[in-house]
């Protein structure tokens, strides 16, 4: 998967300007399991292009070992619930399929196959690839018996000081039964000879590691012959077990690592209180069902079958590995590193032309986009912060999905809220790993005075909208942020969104009907400009899908370009299969699940599907039908997924300024010309790296909008 594709050289040329050519095809059956890629192994496709960034030579050395760590993270979010709740539809005997007629039972044997591959390819990139290249730049991670007389000195003191006091090793017989392991911990089994203090013989022992301690430790400069050097925590455990049993003889240590369920489930229908009910189902996370066991490939088999069975497991869920069992641990190594040639060049987000110190005037001067994360994201922040200390503001309503612990932008709320504004809050409690941070957030604004709503039963509000209501020559003014991407300073820097700044009066009113909608539970008016999720933009999408086709079948041009996180709607898949054939030009942008197969002769041989993977994660979703040289261009926080179009609230808004129209357009051209970062999906479900033709300059769409709209350092 390393050369280019004749149908390459259909993608990067084209403009968006089409020439259609229609050969309807009337007989096909288009709900035919062929037509379609399972779901769960496209998404382990995408973890695995993640994966190949590691090997790419071209990238800073710690930035691939920073997309291994990515990579296992990924992995274990797939088993905490995708592989769980396929092995939960196999217990209850399941035989449901989805549009590509595979089982439950089908699938998990084929993640297996395809997540052992990926395994055993992450730990061999790891010892074969990036530890070796670490060590020529002088970063070396000490294996015990590398250790100098001075190291184990040093390592021996650390153990006793930090480790000792806290660990509780545990001794198995029937007064002492196995333990509950929590979810993703590192553990010990240790094999014992000889019998303790009361006469046991148990032969086992348990020891888990403290979750507060970090699992790479920093040797200090004084005992370091290199640059940096560092120990796993797991050697440190492995090198004085034998202090924790003493009259005893440890035979064997050997780390291991249970993924467990994460998924909660809150029956909504049953509950007085979402928030309290939540609460009390976050800690069931830890001891879920077992889903995967990662132990080390040394750890005899007998050892490994007692612990299959304690957790109830079968083969193909046991991982054993060459090295750390937890490699995500290895994220801090960057950070510790202070090697700037290394790692990708910093970078400063620029501001966009014409923004001025006061928001509110620089909006009613035109529309503002804001393209993430090269555009700063303080705007957005200084929107809320104004709107606060504004004595004309008399009101902010806004949505929060994720927005991270300690957010700026939740204080500027809280400030608005004690100033006395009318502040409405509709927080999604179940944002799936966020539950816990929205639950405290929600508190502390309720605290504050401000009105907080937790969406609507059985849909989460995964719209990203701000509202400010300002009173202006006697009358009120809607201000409106709509995003494409969560309300997160953070993940502002890393993932690339869009975000729309207007007071377009047609926009703000909808935006004002959606929270309405959202805090009445009234039955919403119909909007004039935006697409609404679950009630308007799945039946919008298909209508201006259809809407290409007919053009085509017309006679006339006919062009979409859709970029987004992933495409699974059957629906949808098949509108655009229809289009195809009629003759439109489809170029679909999809980072990770892709359930439609391009390039099939004669049903989606219209149809090509690029995913960019690079520095930053693409998360914009963004839409443009040609409309017969009559151009319409939307955002949206939807993805084409049945759970973002059907239960979900989302918004979708057009970007109707010429100007700004352009940007977006452009940038979807800009990344159907990237030939550095960029994969192409195959009829066969198999993803092809572009690579820009002999001779030529690679082209990456994230560097060329660096270079045109960030502030490099």
């Amino acid at each position: 998967m390393t050369t280019n594709k004749e149908p390459l050289c259909d993608v990067v040329e084209k403009s968006a300007t089409p020439t259609a050519t229609a050969k309807p095809n009337t007989d096909v059956n288009l709900h035919h399991s062929d037509l379609y890629i399972n779901r769960e192994l496209s998404l382990l496709a995408f973890h695995r292009r993640v994966l190949a960034q590691a090997k790419d030579e071209t990238l800073p050395l710690l930035e691939r070992l920073r997309f291994i760590c990515i990579a296992s993270t990924n992995l274990d979010e797939f088993f905490e619930v995708r592989v769980s709740g396929l092995k939960q539809q196999a217990d209850f005997g399941s035989t449901q399929a989805g549009p590509d007629n595979l089982a439950p039972s089908k699938v998990l044997e084929r993640i297996s196959v395809a997540a052992h591959d990926f395994v055993n390819e992450q730990y061999r990139l790891l010892n074969e690839c990036i530890l070796p290249e670490l060590e020529k730049e002088d970063i070396y991670f000490i294996k015990r018996d590398q250790w100098s007389h001075e190291t184990h000195e040093w390592v021996r003191q650390y153990f006793e000081d930090e480790l000792l006091p806290i660990l509780s090793p545990i001794g198995l017989d029937p007064a002492h039964p196995f333990p509950q392991i929590l979810n993703k911990s590192l553990n010990f089994i240790v094999s014992l000879e000889g019998k303790d203090a009361f006469g046991r013989d148990s032969g086992l022992a348990i020891v888990q590691a403290p979750r507060s301690l970090p699992r790479v430790i920093q040797l200090p400069d004084e005992y370091s012959e290199h640059a940096y050097e560092f120990i796993f925590l797991s050697s440190i455990m492995h090198a004085y077990v034998g202090d924790l049993f003493p009259g005893m003889k440890v035979t064997g240590c050997y780390q291991f690592r249970l993924t467990r369920n994460s998924d909660l489930f809150v029956d909504e229908e049953e509950v007085d209180d979402l928030l309290r009910a939540l609460e009390g189902e976050l800690p069931s996370r830890r001891y879920g069902d077992s889903v995967r066991l990662e132990v080390a490939d040394n750890c005899p088999d007998h050892m490994v079958q007692f612990l299959m069975r304690q957790f109830k497991l079968e083969e193909r869920d046991i991982f054993q590995v060459n090295g750390p069992v937890n490699l995500n641990r290895l994220m801090a190594v960057p950070d510790m590193v202070n090697r700037p040639d290394l790692q990708y060049p910093s970078f400063t987000p620029s501001l966009p032309q014409g923004l001025g110190r006061n928001l509110f005037s620089s909006i009613r001067d035109g529309d503002i986009l804001l393209h993430h994360p090269f555009n700063s994201f303080t705007p957005v922040i200084d929107f809320i912060k104004q709107a606060a200390a504004d004595p004309r503001v008399l009101a902010i309503k806004q949505t929060l999905y994720r927005t991270g612990a300690g957010s700026v932008l939740v204080d500027a709320l809280v400030e608005a809220a004690k100033a006395g504004k009318e502040v409405t809050v509709i927080v999604e409690l179940r944002a799936r790993f966020d539950e816990a941070d929205n639950i405290r957030l929600a508190n502390r604004l309720q605290e504050a005075g401000a009105h907080i709503v937790y969406g609507v039963v059985g849909y989460k509000t995964h719209a990203k909208m701000i509202m400010v209501v300002r009173r202006e020559d006697r009358k009120l003014r809607r201000y409106v942020h709509l995003g494409t991407g969560n309300y997160h300073a953070r993940t502002a820097r890393i993932y690339t969104d869009y975000g729309l700044m207007t007071c377009d009066e047609e926009i703000g009113e909808d935006v004002h009907k959606m929270f309405m909608q959202l805090t009445t539970l009234g039955r919403g008016a119909q909007l004039k400009k935006m697409l609404q999720s679950p009630f308007t933009l799945h039946k919008g999408l298909l209508e201006r899908i259809e809407r290409e086709a007919n053009f085509a079948k017309q006679g006339k041009p006919a062009r979409i370009m859709a970029k987004m996180n992933a495409l699974t709607q059957p629906h949808i898949i098949r509108a655009l299969y229809q289009a195809s054939m009629a003759g439109v030009k489809i170029d679909l942008i999809i980072r990770g699940i892709c359930c439609l197969r391009p390039g099939i002769e004669g049903i989606s041989d219209n149809i090509h599907v690029r995913s960019i993977v690079g520095r930053f994660l693409e998360h914009t979703r963004c839409f443009y039908f040609y409309n017969d040289d009559n151009s319409e261009v939307y955002c949206a926080s939807a993805d084409w997924m049945d759970r973002n179009l059907l239960k979900r609230v989302e918004e979708c808004y057009p970007v109707e300024n010429p100007k700004l129209k352009a940007e977006v357009i452009n940038g979807l051209e800009l990344y159907l010309k990237d030939n550095a970062q960029s994969w192409e999906l195959d009829k066969d479900g198999q993803y092809a790296r572009v690579l820009p033709p002999s001779g030529e300059e690679p082209l990456s769409a994230q560097q060329t909008f660096l270079e045109t709209l960030g502030e490099n350092n």
